[in-house]
């Protein structure tokens, strides 16, 4: 079994800040970390190698300094990191993004055959959740995006069985392999990296690939030039300068101060009532 989980350095998102002049989001001095939705992703990835053996190869494409993203992979129990990192990616949406990806995935398949594509549900800087869909097209791969729990994997028939989070309940899927998984936050918990596992991964030697090493055969399909996305403003947003109102229930039950909120909200929101009275009655 070899899994591939593609991962993305990202800046933390809770220290991000927006230039007042020219509206561009601004890094320096922000920390770097892995995209959290991608852990979950990577130790599920885990887990299956736990169960079926087999090999997990860490992908991540960015700059030189997302090298440390993929060691503290290889901290976890990765077994194997790439880098695609080349100046002509530089300005990737994510049109761009899955083209170099399933590049280096089809690069990687040729060393040894790939079973699993991880993905994270969405990155925290992006929130398209567009790059795992876009992988699996330009693979041909099974797509099965929101995965809640992977139920079973059959490696003689090469199948594989998850609940996936739909509106209104849950699906079960089955689906053959090779596929790709996007996985929904909170579905597992990460394992602890040993002090051993640290020290390995320091030292580990994270293969770094450029253009052509990745197998890019069409470069007007990455970076700026195959990115048709235009970001016209990136803007924080505003502070609410209102207070929290608070309602004291001293002697009142609490019945009527229920009543006295809602009138105090259909007061502020005129229309809400009749909104609410009318989706009543149909």
């Amino acid at each position: 079994m070899h899994i591939v989980v593609c991962i993305k350095q990202v800046p933390d998102s809770a220290q991000i800040r927006v230039h007042p002049v020219n509206n561009t989001i601004m890094r320096q001095g922000v920390p770097a970390i892995v995209n959290p939705y991608d852990l979950f992703s990577l130790e599920e990835a885990l887990r299956i190698k736990d169960r079926f053996g087999g090999a997990v190869t860490m992908l991540c494409m960015g700059p030189p300094q997302a090298e440390e993203a993929l060691r503290k992979c290889i901290s976890y129990g990765a077994d194997d990191a790439v880098l695609v990192t080349d100046r002509a990616f530089a300005g990737a949406d994510t049109l761009a993004t899955s083209y170099a990806l399933a590049a280096a995935i089809r690069q990687i398949a040729t060393e040894q055959a790939v079973d699993i594509v991880f993905t994270g549900k969405q990155t925290i800087d992006g929130d398209t959740a567009q790059v795992g869909p876009g992988i699996a097209k330009r693979l041909g791969a099974q797509l099965l995006t929101y995965v809640s729990r992977i139920v079973e994997i059959d490696v003689d028939a090469r199948t594989i069985v998850v609940e996936r989070r739909a509106e209104g309940g849950v699906q079960v899927l089955k689906t053959a392999l090779p596929c790709l998984v996007t996985m929904l936050e909170n579905t597992n918990e990460l394992r602890f990296a040993t002090l051993p596992a640290m020290i390995h991964a320091a030292g580990f030697p994270v293969r770094k690939w450029n253009r052509e090493q990745a197998g890019i055969e069409d470069a007007s399909k990455i970076g700026l030039k195959g990115s048709p996305t235009v970001v016209s403003k990136v803007f924080g947003p505003t502070s609410r300068a209102e207070t929290a109102e608070m309602l004291e229930l001293g002697a009142s039950s609490l019945r009527d101060v229920s009543l006295k909120l809602m009138h105090k909200i259909f007061t502020r929101h005129p229309t809400l009532e009749a909104d609410v009275l009318m989706k009543r009655d149909s």
